[in-house]
């Protein structure tokens, strides 16, 4: 009888460790470095991978790759204010906002974001070096010529929203401008959690060396987004698919 520890001498499977899957894993992850399994999963399935979200949630594990959101604490004697209505179709309602950001040499950009509030698309991504009103005016009329104007748009109180050129127009096109209440983002949630994401996988991401490279960059990235990204509120179906869904069912 040997006298060997368990430690030294043990089976050892003889199961594929899947190394091709591995590296697919590593390799979306290493690209989409905000998606965790859930998200990965549904990639691996549109690319022909049989493969179920237990397995890839262990490989997802064994490569290192999990991901830790911190979530906001939540006060049960908050205040809540009551849900507005919830989109029904698209272009029901629209999300608008702004952010910032800088190129290479600290020069400062804004970039005006648009989101449908029932298929979560993207609608553009407006990027220069200053932009007004007028400017909002500008996107907004482009955008009526491409597709069916809203019945409200949820934006906040910033100079460029409550600007009269802005104004006029909404009363011109019968749209209503519905305004969150001062210091209250989560009052517009939808383009607020559009802009976490956009900031979190390409403008944290990416180094911008112009103003035409910011925007070639931004629209890659919409365009991935509105085409790819899976949503779990949309069954896990990108925003264009959800789209195309809900054309052919009507």
């Amino acid at each position: 009888m040997l006298q060997l520890g368990r430690s030294t001498y043990q089976y050892r499977s003889r199961k594929d460790e899947q190394a091709a899957l591995r590296i697919r894993i590593r390799d979306l992850a290493m690209s989409r470095v905000s998606y965790g399994y859930e998200r990965i999963h549904v990639l691996l399935r549109r690319e022909g991978w049989k493969v179920n979200h237990k397995r890839v949630y262990r490989l997802y594990r064994e490569e290192g790759l999990t991901m830790r959101c911190k979530k906001p604490r939540r006060h049960v004697t908050a205040c809540r204010r009551m849900d507005r209505p919830v989109a029904m179709e698209p272009n029901e309602g629209w999300s608008m906002d702004f952010m910032s950001d800088e190129l290479f040499d600290g020069r400062r950009i804004r970039l005006l974001t648009l989101v449908d509030n029932f298929t979560r698309e993207s609608l553009v991504i407006e990027v220069n070096d200053r932009m007004g009103g007028h400017k909002v005016v500008e996107v907004l009329m482009q955008l009526g010529k491409e597709r069916k104007l809203p019945r409200t748009i949820r934006v906040d109180n910033g100079p460029e929203f409550i600007s009269k050129a802005l104004d006029q127009w909404a009363y011109l096109n019968g749209v209503q401008l519905d305004f969150s209440r001062p210091g209250k983002p989560t009052d517009n949630g939808l383009i607020e959690a559009f802009n976490g994401r956009l900031r979190q996988e390409c403008l944290n991401e990416s180094w911008f060396l112009s103003l035409e490279d910011a925007r070639e960059k931004v629209e890659a990235w919409r365009q991935q987004y509105n085409k790819e990204r899976p949503h779990q509120a949309l069954g896990n179906l990108s925003p264009l698919e959800y789209a195309l869904a809900v054309e052919k069912a009507e």
